[in-house]
């Protein structure tokens, strides 16, 4: 790590050694001790390290080059394949978004009604000004069963961005539970 600029080694030093194991077991392709020790931590860990090698990756050619972006695609597949995180979710789609690989931000929005729960794929939408993340995070939203956009509708942080999705259901999906729920609400408002 000590090649890889001062501020990946620090960070580096830092990492727990649970993390640390995460990390060689997906060197060596081990994905086994990956799941049993991956924790919040862990992503938080993983995410701050990314930032750093991306950033890292701005600063560097030559054969380091090679060796920085194989790390970060690592952290990147890591993080992807475990986090539930919304603060992650926005730095991977902005990542995959500048590097234009779309296939990536396909398989991204993927994980978002497989793994997330809805609060959080609202959080996305609070946290992102990029609007491209926030129209595919209110996509995914809009495929959440409606029983659990309207139990966010009394929540004073969240109940714009489930009234927005059940917008979506309502008139382009058709869906008539939402059709029912938006017309109890604005019964409310008046």
């Amino acid at each position: 790590m000590k090649n890889l600029g001062s501020q990946v080694e620090n960070i580096w030093k830092n990492l727990r050694p649970v993390t640390k194991e995460i990390i060689v077991g997906a060197l060596k392709k081990s994905s086994s001790v990956q799941k049993k020790i991956y924790d919040v931590h862990s992503d938080w860990e993983l995410s701050r390290l990314l930032k750093a090698l991306d950033d890292q990756l701005k600063k560097t050619d030559g054969k380091k080059l090679r060796e920085i972006r194989k790390l970060a695609d690592i952290c990147a597949d890591l993080l992807q394949s475990q986090t539930k995180s919304a603060e992650v979710f926005i730095q991977l789609v902005e990542r995959a978004l500048k590097q234009q690989d779309f296939a990536k931000v396909e398989a991204l929005c993927q994980i978002l009604n497989e793994r997330f729960p809805v609060s959080e794929v609202c959080e996305i939408i609070r946290q992102t000004e990029n609007p491209t993340i926030k129209a595919l995070a209110y996509e995914a939203l809009s495929l959440f069963p409606t029983s659990s956009l309207l139990s966010l509708i009394n929540d004073p942080v969240y109940a714009d961005i489930a009234k927005s999705a059940l917008e979506i259901q309502a008139f382009d999906y058709d869906l008539e539970e939402a059709k029912e729920i938006l017309s109890q609400i604005e019964g409310e408002m008046f």
